[in-house]
This record gives C-alpha cells, structure tokens and sequence, in this order.
C-alpha cells in the first residue's frame, strides 16, 4: 500500500489562509465566505450593472453611473432591506 499526502478535513484557504491553523476552522470559513460576498461586484440598483463596489462599513457606490448609498456592512441589500421593499411593493399594488 502507498502511502499518498491526505488533505487535511477542514481546511480552509483562500482570503482566510492568512490567518494560518488560528481560530479555528469555522470562524476561518465565516470569515472568507463573508469576505467573498463583500469584494464581490453587485448589482447597481439605479443603472442596473454589475458595477457596485464597497467602499467602507455600510457604504456602497457604483463605479458606472456614481450612486453611492447605504446598505448593509458586508451585502449592498440586508435581508430586512429586501422584506421592507417587499411589503412596500405590496402596497403600491393595492393602491393602484
């Protein structure tokens, strides 16, 4: 039988590899899925382009058209954002 390199179960590289074997395994992970969703590009939601970037905690700009705005600290739309913009669009329909 030979004896080949076995991968280690749980590990996780990409931006977390700079943390080493520290913190533990799933922290590491948290912090590179969030940190793959924040250095994503993102939908504009004025121009409608895969152009919004972040620039700081909560701040949001899109580099085609220049519309800066507030979203959350990691994701341009929260999940309490979108269930808002839901029951708003729910309104506007009953009213027409």
């Amino acid at each position: 039988m030979s004896r080949g390199q076995q991968k280690a179960k749980g590990r996780v590289t990409g931006s977390a590899g700079r943390f080493g074997p520290r913190y533990g395994r799933f922290i590491r992970k948290r912090v590179m899925e969030t940190e793959k969703i924040s250095r994503a590009a993102h939908r504009c939601p004025r121009c409608d382009t895969m152009a919004v970037k972040r620039q700081g905690t909560g701040i949001w700009a899109c580099r085609k058209c220049g519309f800066k705005f507030a979203g959350g600290a990691y994701t341009p739309q929260t999940p309490a954002l979108r269930i808002a913009m839901r029951a708003i669009d729910r309104t506007m329909e009953g009213k027409e």
